[in-house]
């Protein structure tokens, strides 16, 4: 029995020191491969191009029908290239429309709601996502299950109580209700139970921190990519916001698209006006993700890259 059971002996040694060269030989490769560049296709080209293409052409065409006249834009086949009034349609459109106030409370309201989304959501997510407290689930279930709940259900209370408030026609019946939302806490708690590690938590407890400072000085740190996505996202949905808007506020402070109605109003539609009005409202937002873009895009990437 003995002399049987020492080849197999002296070989495990053999098979382990094999298999370990093997895993380290494994993992060399899959870093080698990790590190090169890989190159599309003509077909992968092409797929871009037509992709590009289908999303450019609708800020083309506004361009274009806000550029000529209401009996051009109604024509078949409609025009395909610029005309020459575009900046007078769009002068006519800032002074019919009062675009100067309302792209001031839209900023406010935007930059506001998008400000107190990701904070709170940040908070909430990180107390749902890596705190300890009794409830937690049934809290967890009841935010999400608001987001099966219709917004038009609530919009006769909601005006009651922002008539009570004596905040009716007021920006800050648009803004309070919605300071922060089910589907923020929802996206910051799910980036937040993978992306920040128990130990970061645990070693911050161990160092005499409380929830406020590991907070600050480790979460948002490490939830920053998730952040910027999410005031992006948040901005741009207050920025297109029409129906509470329109149901709470009036022409005489209006937000964007609020004002945009006073340019359908009337008879007859001047539908190069109100092309000239929407390619306004749409500028502030090409603007900020040319400016923020860059920024946005490389902290995603800087939060998808794991050690």
């Amino acid at each position: 029995m003995t002399t049987q059971s020492l080849p197999a002996r002296t070989d495990a040694p053999a098979r382990t020191t094999a298999v370990r060269a093997s895993g380290r030989g494994g993992r060399r490769l899959l870093r080698q491969r990790a590190g090169r560049q890989h190159h599309a296709g003509p077909l992968a080209y092409v797929l871009l191009a037509i992709m590009a293409i289908l999303s450019i052409f609708p800020l083309y065409w506004t361009m274009v029908a806000a550029s000529t006249d209401n009996t051009r834009v109604s024509q078949t086949p409609p025009p395909f290239l610029p005309g020459p009034n575009l900046f007078s349609n769009l002068a006519r459109a800032w002074d019919e429309a009062a675009m100067g106030k309302a792209m001031i409370n839209s900023l406010i309201v935007a930059g506001v709601i998008a400000l107190s989304t990701v904070l709170f959501a940040t908070l909430a997510g990180f107390a749902f996502a890596k705190l300890r407290f009794k409830g937690r689930n049934a809290l967890l279930m009841l935010v999400i299950g608001t987001m099966m709940v219709p917004p038009q259900l609530a919009v006769v209370p909601l005006f009651m109580l922002m008539a009570d408030l004596g905040w009716s026609q007021q920006l800050p019946a648009v803004i309070f209700p919605t300071l922060v939302s089910a589907v923020g806490v929802f996206f910051m708690r799910q980036y937040l139970t993978e992306a920040l590690p128990d130990e970061l938590v645990e070693a911050g407890r161990v160092d005499g921190a409380h929830s406020l400072r590991i907070f600050w000085s480790i979460v948002l740190p490490i939830a920053r990519p998730a952040m910027a996505v999410l005031f992006m996202i948040t901005f741009v949905h207050a920025w297109n916001d029409f129906f509470w808007p329109f149901v709470v506020l009036d022409m005489t402070n209006p937000t964007v698209p609020v004002a945009l109605t006073q340019l359908s109003a009337g008879y007859v539609r001047d539908q190069s006006l109100i092309m000239a009005g929407a390619l306004l409202g749409t500028l502030p937002l090409l603007a900020m993700f040319v400016v923020f873009g860059r920024q946005i895009v490389s902290g995603i990437m800087a939060g998808a890259v794991k050690g």
